[in-house]
C-alpha cells in the first residue's frame, strides 16, 4: 500500500533577536526604569567616535593651503597623483613694487623641491602616468633633483591624490598634482576640485600606511596589470 506523501515543512526561521531591556530597582519616591541594551549600545558607539579637525577646500584654497604648507616642508612631502604636471608657484624673491614681467614673478615648484632636498627634505611623488614635458624640463634643470633629491615611483592603478606634508598634514580630495588641478591658474581655467585638509594623526597615519604600502609594492604581487609596468615596485 503505497504511503500517502508526507507534508513539506518551511525551514525552521530562527526567532529575531529581541531588544534585551534592563530593569533597575525604583528609588525612593521615583517610578522603575528600564532601559532598552540597543539603546545602550548606541550610547557606548556614539562615546566612541572621535571628532576629526578638518577643513572643506575647493578650487584656490587648494594653492592657499596644500601648495603653501609644500613650501614651507621641513621634514617631507609625499605626493600621490594621476596626472603629474609643473606647477608654477609665486616666487617670494620677487621684490615688492618692482615691475617685472608676468611669467617672471612666479617659479617652478620643481625649483623650490630642489631647495627642499638641500636642506634634507624628503621628497617623494607617486604616479600613474608620464609626466608632462614641461614638468620634465623643469626637472632636468634642476642637478639636485636629478642626482636623486626626489624619489619618483610609477605605478598605473594608481588614481588616489593625496599630499602629506611632513606627517603633520594630510590633503585628500580631487586634484591632481597640476596647476589647474591645485589653484594655480588663474580665474575660469583652473579646474573645479574639493579635497579636505586635516592634522588628525590617526588619519595621517592610515593615509601614510597605504602610501607607503603601494610604494614598496607590497600590492604587486597579485595586480593584473602587472604585465603593464616597465618596473614594477616590488622590483626596485
Amino acid at each position: 500500500m503505497a504511503q500517502a506523501p508526507q507534508s513539506i515543512r518551511p525551514p525552521c526561521r530562527p526567532p529575531r533577536p529581541r531588544d534585551l531591556r534592563v530593569a533597575f530597582p525604583r528609588a525612593p519616591g521615583r517610578p522603575s526604569a528600564e532601559i532598552s541594551v540597543r539603546s545602550i549600545c548606541s550610547h557606548i558607539l556614539l562615546q566612541m567616535r572621535r571628532s576629526v579637525p578638518l577643513r572643506l577646500l575647493s578650487d584656490r584654497e587648494h594653492y592657499e593651503d596644500v601648495m603653501q604648507a609644500v613650501l614651507g616642508a621641513e621634514r617631507s612631502v609625499w605626493v600621490a597623483t594621476a596626472n603629474l604636471k609643473d606647477v608654477m608657484v609665486e616666487d617670494p624673491r620677487v621684490v615688492p613694487g618692482r615691475r617685472r614681467g608676468r611669467r617672471s614673478n612666479y617659479r617652478s615648484v620643481l625649483e623650490v623641491f630642489a631647495e627642499l632636498a638641500q636642506q634634507g627634505v624628503e621628497l617623494r611623488i607617486l604616479h600613474a602616468s608620464a609626466p608632462s614635458r614641461a614638468f620634465r624640463r623643469s626637472f632636468d634643470a634642476q642637478r639636485e633633483l636629478v642626482a636623486g633629491g626626489v624619489e619618483m615611483r610609477v605605478c598605473p592603478r594608481v588614481h588616489l591624490k593625496t599630499v602629506v606634508v611632513d606627517a603633520r598634514l594630510v590633503y585628500l580630495g580631487s586634484a591632481n598634482w597640476t596647476g589647474a588641478g591645485l589653484g594655480a591658474k588663474g580665474d575660469g581655467r583652473r579646474n573645479f576640485e574639493m579635497g579636505i585638509v586635516t592634522s588628525d594623526e590617526q588619519t595621517i597615519d592610515q593615509v601614510q600606511e597605504r602610501y607607503d604600502r603601494i610604494w614598496r609594492g607590497a600590492e604587486c604581487a597579485d595586480c593584473r596589470l602587472r604585465d603593464e609596468c616597465e618596473m614594477p615596485l616590488d622590483e626596485i
